[in-house]
C-alpha cells in the first residue's frame, strides 16, 4: 500500500481530530475513506516523487524538532502543529505574525529554561557518581592521585623522555565515561593524534607530562580537569573521564 503525501496525511488527521467523538459506524466509514484515499495516491512521475519526497523530509524534520522540544518536559500538541502547517499551506493562519513571533519567543525561553534545569539535574547525578567513583578508585592498588585530584596508573612503563607542557606530542588514546561508554578513540580511527599539550584539557596537560615516550598510562580525570560543568558533544556535564593513553613520541 502506498503512502499519502504530507498534505493528505495532515488533512486526514485533522479531519478526524476535529470531529470529536465518533460512533463505531462513523469510525468505520472514516477508516474506509482513508484507506480508499491512500490506495488512490500514486507516484507516477519524477515531479510527483520530488514533491512527495519534499513532504516526507519536511515531516521528518518537523517531527524531530517537536520531539527535541518536548524532550525537556514541554508538551507541544502534534495535532496542533499539524493544524498550523495546514493553515499555513492554505494561507489562513489563525494568528497574526506578531502573535506567532511572541509565541515562538516564549517557547524558546521556556525551552532554554527547562533545558538548563534538566542539564543541571543530570549534572548533579554525574557529579555525585564521579566523586563516588574517584573515592573508591583511589583505594585501588597501583592508582596514584596528584595534588590536583588527577588519578593515574602505569599500565606499561616507557624509557624515553617526558614532554613539557609546551611540547607537541603524538599519542594513541581511548576515552570513556566511568560507565564504560566510549566517546573517542584514535585507536579506532587507526591514526595517532598529534597536539600541543597546552591546548588540551588540564587533565591531559598534567597527566601526559608524567609519562615517558613508549609508556602507556590510564588516567582518571575529574570533571574540573576535563570538560567541566557544561560537558561537550557526547560527554555530559560534570563527567569524570577515563583515558587510556600511549605516548608515541614528542614532536617538539
Amino acid at each position: 500500500m502506498q503512502k499519502l503525501g504530507m498534505v493528505s496525511v495532515l488533512a486526514a488527521a485533522l479531519a478526524m481530530a476535529g470531529c470529536g467523538e465518533k460512533t463505531n459506524t462513523e469510525t468505520a466509514q472514516a477508516d474506509s475513506q482513508q484507506t480508499q484515499q491512500k490506495e488512490a495516491v500514486t507516484l507516477q512521475n519524477m515531479t510527483e516523487k520530488q514533491a512527495y519526497g519534499l513532504g516526507v523530509n519536511f515531516g521528518a524534520q518537523l517531527k524531530a524538532t517537536v520531539e527535541q522540544i518536548n524532550s525537556v518536559g514541554l508538551s507541544l500538541d502534534m495535532d496542533m502543529v499539524k493544524k498550523g502547517v495546514e493553515d499555513s499551506l492554505a494561507g489562513s493562519p489563525a494568528l497574526s505574525e506578531q502573535e506567532i513571533q511572541a509565541a515562538m519567543q516564549e517557547l524558546q525561553q521556556q525551552h532554554q529554561q527547562m533545558e538548563t534545569a534538566k542539564r543541571e539535574e543530570e549534572g548533579k547525578k554525574f557529579l555525585e557518581e564521579g566523586e563516588k567513583f574517584l573515592a573508591e578508585n583511589a583505594k585501588k592498588e597501583g592508582v596514584k592521585t596528584t595534588e590536583s585530584g588527577l588519578q593515574y596508573e602505569v599500565v606499561e612503563a616507557g624509557e624515553g623522555e617526558s614532554p613539557k607542557a609546551t611540547d607537541t606530542v603524538k599519542v594513541h588514546y581511548t576515552g570513556t565515561l566511568i560507565d564504560g561508554t566510549k566517546f573517542d578513540s584514535s585507536v579506532d580511527r587507526g591514526e595517532p593524534a598529534t597536539f600541543p599539550l597546552n591546548r588540551v584539557i588540564p587533565g591531559w596537560t598534567e597527566g601526559v607530562q608524567l609519562m615517558k615516550v613508549g609508556s602507556k598510562y590510564r588516567f582518571y580525570v575529574p570533571y574540573n580537569l576535563a570538560y567541566g560543568e557544561h560537558g561537550t558533544g557526547g560527554i555530559p556535564p560534570y563527567s569524570t573521564l577515563i583515558f587510556d593513553v600511549e605516548l608515541i613520541s614528542i614532536e617538539g
